[in-house]
């Protein structure tokens, strides 16, 4: 059912910039009181300036969603401030562009522990939440290389793929509970995503490119209306299709692309 959204709390992770900073705003423009979390504090203090300025309610948390406790304070003290906590946006992430070869066995390990294991234990401290609430609705940004990996992006595909495990196994566990978990896969997003990864390996951006508002926009119809998933860019969801029909096709036009 469509749900009515004023009055409604979010917690949106990764919220300084790019998909995150979009969200938040988006959600703020619908009604939602919306707690913006990420390290850096003075870009969140400037974005829930601009939502309080233009009628909305925001709290700014400069968290590091990797560590667990201060994420747990987090989520207690939006529950304390508004009294419920209805969506949880996991959009926090960081990508590597290199070989597999060239992957240091370190870099693997912070982007499990950013893109898989925050996600995890954010999703954990909101659900005993949702669920006294009997409603909620855990959303997690994935990419379409959570569908199909590409070259280059080894260790990053493999996180948004156990991402997409999460999300698909704790939906079916929540069934009949009011918790909804949807998934997004964005294609290639104009944000500064792109410019603060490494990169060693692999060209940059390529193919559609698609803007953060845009993303943002779905993510808000996804929360007025829960489903499992969500691909922004329609298409995109042949890759994935394609992928299990015929994956040596995939693999050789993914060559050909990439040369």
């Amino acid at each position: 059912m469509l749900r009515s959204l004023a009055g409604r709390v979010a917690i949106v992770t990764g919220a300084s910039a790019g998909i995150g900073e979009a969200t938040a705003r988006a959600l703020a423009g619908a009604g939602i009181h919306v707690a913006v979390c990420a390290r850096r504090r003075e870009r969140l203090d400037r974005l829930a300036a601009q939502i309080v300025s233009a009628g909305g309610e925001a709290a700014v948390y400069g968290v590091d969603v990797t560590d667990a406790g201060a994420v747990s304070a987090m989520v207690d003290d939006v529950a304390s401030r508004w009294g419920r906590i209805d969506v949880l946006v996991n959009n926090a992430g960081r990508g590597l562009s290199a070989t597999v070869e060239d992957t240091k066995p370190d870099e693997f390990r912070a982007l499990l522990e950013l893109n898989v294991m925050a996600v995890f234990t954010a999703t954990r401290a909101v659900l005993p939440w949702m669920r006294r609430q009997g409603r909620g609705h855990v959303i997690n940004v994935s990419s379409i290389v959570g569908r199909r990996g590409v070259p280059y992006r080894g260790a990053y595909s493999a996180t948004k793929f156990a991402l997409g495990g999460f999300s698909e196994a704790l939906r079916v566990e929540l069934a009949g509970t009011g918790v909804s978990v949807s998934l997004v896969y964005p294609i290639g997003t104009a944000t500064e995503f792109h410019e603060v990864e490494a990169r060693r390996a692999g060209p940059g951006p390529h193919g559609p490119i698609q803007t953060s508002e845009h993303v943002a926009r779905c993510i808000l119809r996804c929360v007025r209306r829960p489903r499992p998933e969500v691909y922004p860019f329609r298409l995109s969801w042949m890759l994935s299709l394609a992928s299990v029909i015929a994956p040596r096709l995939v693999d050789a036009g993914l060559r050909r692309l990439l040369r």
